[in-house]
């Protein structure tokens, strides 16, 4: 699907202190380190699961609808606020 991909990344200073010691470490490029570290890093990012988002909301009876219609705004607010809120 894809070969080599040419690209210019800016890292944070702290990353790049990390890869720089990685690069050290085991003596090569610092496009190996780069992919080394990307390589580990996708494997475990796909290993894992995302945060569950939502859930279940609970219901709740909340009565009858004490307006016949909510179709006239001004009457609905004045139902439900009271004149004073004109």
């Amino acid at each position: 699907m894809f070969g080599c991909m040419r690209t210019t990344l800016t890292l944070d200073h702290d990353v790049a202190v990390q890869i720089e010691t990685l690069r050290r470490e085991r003596k090569t490029t610092l496009k190996g380190a780069v992919n080394a570290a990307l390589r580990q890093g996708l494997r475990v990012m796909a290993e894992t699961q995302p945060a569950r988002r939502g859930g279940r909301t609970r219901e709740v009876a909340l009565g009858r609808c004490l307006l016949a219609t909510i179709d006239d705004v001004s009457e609905t607010l004045a139902i439900a606020e009271g004149e004073a809120y004109r």
